[in-house]
């Protein structure tokens, strides 16, 4: 009889990067690189699907790395259609930190929501990619 549960991954997976879609890598490169220190990759061209494009971004201090992919078949997507993923929650290490990123990026117009306690503890502010993507920045 079979239970249909999955099979436990082993304990030596790591995750080693998350994939987002966006519309302008070149945008969403610089954002990265600009307001998180991203080291930004060499550009990847797929020749197995043309006019894919990728570039691997490292947060310092980070093992797992982000990949930004654009490809023509999300660039003709309806501009209402979200790319990436929901949000993504990067941990600053304090408020004093928080505070900072948020004035900077309100600065550059991708503040959402400033710097508060939100009504589950956590110290945060919301601001977003150049693909309008959120991004909760916390203590």
């Amino acid at each position: 009889m079979s239970t249909n549960r999955p099979t436990p991954m082993p304990a030596t997976a790591l995750l080693a990067h998350v994939a987002l879609w966006t519309r302008d890598l070149d945008a969403a490169s610089a954002f990265w690189r600009d307001h998180f220190a991203a080291d930004i990759g060499d550009l990847y061209r797929s020749r197995r699907q043309p006019g894919f494009l990728s570039r691997f971004a490292r947060l310092p201090g980070q093992q797992v790395v982000l990949e930004l992919m654009q490809a023509p078949w999300v660039a003709e997507a309806d501009p209402q259609t979200r790319v990436g993923w929901a949000h993504l929650a990067l941990s600053l290490g304090s408020q004093a930190a928080v505070d900072a990123t948020a004035a900077r990026l309100d600065a550059a117009g991708l503040l959402i929501s400033p710097p508060r306690q939100t009504g589950d503890g956590l110290y945060e502010a919301v601001v977003r990619t150049p693909d309008g993507i959120p991004i909760e920045i916390t203590v």
